[in-house]
């Protein structure tokens, strides 16, 4: 079975490849997952848009990865979430809260699935969260979460 990739699966490869599978595989597990979709003519053009997309988001080599670096260390990122009495929080801060924080903080746009959380984050207070840019890069971010009643 022929499938085009709409997210990066371990061993297969990364949105946008084109790949051959197995027909259980793909038709019980990748595309009702959402991780790839039937190979057709028409999702060729598919295929483009999620290269662009993929590129807008990519961290274009080490100086580039660098350069965010030293933008993300520089931050002071606060994130507002519900807490009640001791400063415990109603839930937990997720990856996708951490990446809307630095955007929201003035910083660059980072994907949610490179952002590191140090187990799960459930008072407030000061945390460090670490960010992969890049292979041999590596951003700590420190992040105090306020807690509003």
């Amino acid at each position: 079975m022929k499938i085009i990739l709409t997210r990066e699966v371990t061993g297969l490869g990364v949105p946008g490849d084109i790949v051959e599978v197995a027909d259980g595989y793909g038709r019980n597990y990748l595309v009702p997952r959402g991780s790839a979709i039937n190979w057709s003519k028409g999702a060729e053009k598919q295929i483009t848009q999620i290269r662009r997309a993929q590129n807008s988001r990519e961290i274009r080599g080490l100086d580039h990865a660098k350069e965010i670096k030293a933008q993300l260390e520089g931050l002071s990122v606060t994130l507002k979430a519900r807490a009640g009495e001791g400063g415990r929080l109603f839930g937990s801060v997720t990856q996708a809260d951490v990446a809307d924080a630095v955007k929201a903080a003035g910083g660059p746009t980072v994907d949610k699935k490179r952002v590191h959380l140090p187990g799960h984050i459930k008072t407030t207070g000061a945390h460090t969260v670490t960010i992969e840019l890049h292979p041999d890069v590596v951003a700590n971010v420190a992040v105090t979460v306020a807690g509003n009643k």
